[in-house]
Formats: structure tokens, C-alpha cells, sequence
């Protein structure tokens, strides 16, 4: 009756996001730049701990949708490294530099991935033309937009996806994603109609580590090394009840 999906990066989080009622996982790496490939074992590792959907984010590297040859090669090699270790999706997404879906390689990697749930992710949120670009979604055979409404929060992008929604009528899957939580849900649903919502849940955790050598950054140096951000089954379950009494009774 509806899809809540778990947006994840690690074992700990894919079984948080299970335990508080996703139906569905999209696994990756690196959320706190907005996601990257996982690693195969991390997959695997996934696999073994969790019972439900797991499709995976298909995307080398940090910033826009346009890729070299190269680039695109390695996304077609991890698209059919994971179709032949059974997941049962992959979210991905190719644009050209005026900001149009690249038809010729959607394409290609549909066809590698043969078999696999198709959702097209948030390049979507990128695009010159929303209601273009779910048109072309609709000839190539994809399952599901994953979309903010072109906006950096679903809430302020609520206009267009209730068009989306409208537009597709039923072909494809309009997956609400960018600052859902409990507090916006039951608004979302009545405005947009739509019944398919993506969610990381995550909550700040403490390292454990002890020694702390505070002066160091190993990355972003506004963002502490010694932070851990992991999905919440509370904040998952929240979204779940609220769902399960607008669309299943």
C-alpha cells in the first residue's frame, strides 16, 4: 500500500531502518555528501542482516550528473557487478551538460540491468525540464523518480511533485525524498497524493573512540571525525505509523 524506503550507508543503519518498518533499503556510501556506490561486501553484509529490498545507489563520485567515458564505464561495470550479486535494484541517473536526461546511455544501463527495479534518482532534481524528463522516464521503462520537486526540501517542492504524481498516472512511482520526517507526512500525502516516501532517519552518535586529536581534519573540516551518522529506527517507525493510518485504514 505504500513504500517507505531506508536510505542507508551502513550495516548498522540498514538493520535500524528494517527494525522501525522500511519496506524497501537504498544502500550506498557516503551520505553525508549525498551518497556514492557502496562496496560490494558492504552489500553482501547488508544482505545477511536484513530481510527486505535492497537497490543500490549507482554513482562515483561526489557533485553533477554528467560523466566522462570513463566515469560511465565504471557505473555500467558496478550496475552489472550488482545485478549479478542479486540485488533487486539500482538508482541511477545520467544527464548531459544542457541538463536533459542522456537518453542513449539510460538506455544502456536499463539494458545491463536487466531484470532490476529502475529508479531514477535525484539527477532528476537537477534537469532543465521535470515534466519532460518524466515523459522520457515513462519510455524508457523506469519504475521510479526519486525527487525532492527540484527543491533542496520535499516540502518547499510540493507543487511539482503533486504534478508529477498527476502526470504519471501510475507508470511511474513518484518517491518523495530531501527532509522527509514525521512532522511533514500527513501533509505531504494530502497535498501530493503520493504514497511512496525515501528517508535516512539519521540521528548524531557519539564515536567511541577516546583519544581525540581535535586539530585534525581528515576530510571536511567543518564536519567532526568523531561523529557518527546513523539511521534511527524511531524516527523511521514515526513515518511508518503515520503512513500505515492514512493509507492502509
Amino acid at each position: 500500500m505504500y513504500i517507505l524506503e531506508g536510505c542507508v550507508d551502513s550495516v548498522e543503519s540498514a538493520i535500524e531502518a528494517e527494525k522501525g518498518g522500511a519496506n524497501r533499503l537504498e544502500l550506498c556510501s557516503n551520505l553525508i555528501i549525498g551518497g556514492t556506490t557502496p562496496s560490494i561486501n558492504l552489500f553482501n553484509m547488508v544482505r545477511e542482516h536484513t530481510n527486505i529490498k535492497i537497490n543500490l545507489l549507482i554513482r562515483p563520485r561526489f557533485g553533477d550528473f554528467c560523466y566522462s567515458d570513463k566515469e560511465f564505464e565504471v557505473i555500467k561495470r558496478e550496475v552489472k557487478m550488482f545485478q549479478e550479486a542479486g540485488a533487486d535494484g539500482v538508482v541511477i541517473g545520467v544527464l548531459n551538460p544542457d541538463g536533459t536526461l542522456d537518453i542513449g546511455r539510460m538506455n544502456e544501463l536499463i539494458h545491463i540491468a536487466e531484470g532490476m527495479h529502475i529508479t531514477l534518482h535525484r539527477a532528476f532534481d537537477m534537469c532543465k525540464n521535470p515534466l519532460e524528463t518524466l515523459k522520457q522516464a515513462k519510455q524508457l521503462g523506469i519504475n521510479t523518480i526519486l525527487t525532492s520537486g527540484q527543491k533542496n526540501s520535499c516540502y518547499d517542492g510540493k507543487e511539482l511533485i503533486r504534478e508529477l504524481v498527476n502526470k504519471s498516472k501510475g507508470k511511474v512511482d513518484i518517491l518523495i525524498g530531501g527532509g522527509v520526517k514525521a512532522e511533514i507526512i500527513e501533509e505531504m500525502y494530502k497535498f501530493t497524493g503520493a504514497t511512496s516516501y525515501h528517508m535516512s532517519g539519521k540521528e548524531v552518535i557519539n564515536s567511541s573512540m577516546e583519544y581525540r586529536k581535535e586539530e585534525v581534519s581528515m576530510g571536511i573540516a567543518s564536519l567532526s571525525e568523531y561523529s557518527i551518522w546513523q539511521t534511527s529506527s524511531i524516527k523511521i517507525s514515526q513515518v511508518k505509523n503515520i503512513l500505515k493510518k492514512l493509507i492502509v485504514n
